[in-house]
């Protein structure tokens, strides 16, 4: 027993170093890598892949995985937790062949590069092809698995949160849609016209990247463990907890753009940080589902980043870093930041509709796996569902369709995670205020008693436990989506005096 172990954890920490060098792959693609650099990297990746998949599929690694599945007694649970994920993902992998696999893993580097050239072009042709070839790609894998008795979608979402259906989310989007969008027009017939704001006047590039530094570093990230660059998506990028990676995107015009993405992948990268010591060099050493893991960035960016007693542990002390901030008086900046407007750009979109946006692309991502709708109809489906959800039309395909990195990455079925982080964020915030006085640690600068509980809550257990059974354990409750509707209503009825 100890012997086949040893065996598994050589060819473990084989496949990690390998997921790690496609990682800074991944990362150079997105950050540093000339334009023309960029196809010789596409085939490293596909190069790279490939080996992996090969570790994986190997009579020698299956044979390993299959003696210590019969032997599950005699193991840890974190072997056996490992144990069960790696015969599900040899499972998958397994029945997809192998060129198949690389040309796919070529595909994504490339389109990535290609969906930022159409992005800043605003040619919406030049990215459509890829992006029909990795839809089929998706669809293909998903029927590979041979789950006659699951939707194609549903197979695709539970890659990223196990369990996940199109009928659970057809429940809660409908739910969130009958609540929020009424909120969302007595807002608007409520606003003052043209209302001043006091947020978005030039601050140069070099006061921006100084002070979300010192933000990050208020919340807690460890830069001794982690580093930022700027990318034109923002994203977080771990290879362990000691080496975790964030992006942001900087504009001039719009300084708080860069400061809540910046909260925003702090959250990822927190989260990352705080994995269990005893986890590392596991297959489980990084963040649970991908709903858990946005629950992290968007509890920071929003319960902490907008909130008005955050802001006042930052003014007095810090306002020195950020002299923009001497223009504006707190009561003035809490309004601005928490404006309800309805915008074109998910990632700059307010509080309250930002999961209008990703209720958008959840039924457009649902619509093409179910072959309802085309990829060359994508412009005109996106604008007028922008139009039915959020009564704004884009003028151009930078400002629609092609305002996303994630499909060109292949994430399909990703942005369901992102409401669903919402919820969970939500649920969590509910059960930290009756263990502890949030507003009043926020207001001390005491981030570290929120961090600390948020440790030892969800982040050391990494992909050690099930999401939903840890949900279940910190709150008392599954999933439960009436605490985020609860949440909106209570704080945007305050700001905007509704009845």
């Amino acid at each position: 027993m100890k012997k086949e172990i040893k065996r598994f954890r050589e060819l473990i920490k084989e496949k990690k170093l390998i997921d790690s060098s496609l990682g800074i792959l991944q990362w150079d693609l997105e950050t540093t890598t000339p334009r023309k650099g960029k196809e010789l990297l596409s085939e490293m990746v596909g190069y790279l892949s490939m080996k992996g998949y090969n570790i994986v599929t190997s009579e020698e690694f299956l044979s390993l995985v299959n003696f210590l599945k019969e032997n599950e007694k005699d193991l840890d649970d974190i072997q056996r937790k490992e144990i069960d994920n790696m015969a599900e993902e040899i499972e998958k992998i397994s029945k997809i062949p192998p060129h198949e696999y690389q040309e796919y893993s070529e595909l994504t580097a490339k389109t990535q590069g290609i969906w930022e050239e159409a992005k800043a072009k605003n040619d919406f042709k030049m990215f459509k092809e890829n992006l029909k070839k990795i839809f089929e790609f998706n669809i293909k894998f998903a029927e590979y698995q041979g789950k006659k008795d699951k939707k194609i979608y549903d197979i695709i979402l539970d890659e990223y949160e196990k369990g996940m259906t199109t009928e659970k989310l057809n429940e809660f989007f409908s739910g969130l849609r009958a609540e929020i969008v009424p909120l969302l027009k007595k807002i608007m017939e409520k606003k003052k016209i043209n209302e001043k704001s006091y947020i978005n006047e030039k601050v140069t590039i070099s006061e921006q990247k100084k002070f979300n530094r010192f933000l990050s570093e208020y919340l807690g990230f460890d830069f001794d463990r982690g580093v930022v660059a700027e990318s034109e998506h923002p994203f977080t990028l771990n290879l362990d907890k000691n080496d975790v990676r964030l992006t942001t995107k900087y504009t001039e015009d719009i300084p708080f753009s860069s400061i809540f993405s910046t909260i925003h992948e702090t959250g990822h990268g927190i989260y990352e940080q705080q994995i269990g010591d005893d986890l590392l060099g596991t297959t489980l050493a990084t963040g649970g589902s991908m709903g858990l893991h946005e629950s992290q960035s968007r509890f920071y960016e929003n319960m902490i980043g907008r909130s008005i007693s955050f802001w006042k542990g930052i003014y007095d002390k810090n306002i020195d870093i950020f002299p923009f901030l001497k223009k504006i008086k707190i009561e003035e900046l809490y309004r601005d930041i928490n404006k309800v407007e309805p915008s074109f750009i998910r990632t700059e979109a307010d509080e309250l509709t930002y999961s209008l946006h990703i209720m958008i692309r959840y039924e457009i991502e649902k619509g093409i796996v179910n072959r309802e709708i085309g990829i060359d109809d994508l412009p005109e489906v996106w604008n007028k569902k922008m139009e039915e959800y959020l009564g704004i039309v884009p003028e151009t395909d930078r400002e629609g369709i092609l305002q996303d990195v994630h499909w060109a990455c292949g994430l399909i079925g990703y942005f369901p995670s992102y409401a669903l982080g919402n919820v969970y964020a939500a649920q969590l915030y509910n059960t930290m205020k009756k263990d502890m006085a949030v507003d009043l640690l926020l207001e001390n600068g005491k981030l570290d008693r929120i961090k600390g509980w948020l440790r030892d809550k969800i982040h050391i257990y990494g992909k050690l436990r099930e999401t939903g059974e840890l949900i279940q354990e910190v709150t008392g409750e599954e999933l439960e989506p009436k605490y985020y509707i609860e949440y909106l209503k209570e704080k945007y009825s305050k700001i905007y005096n509704l009845d």
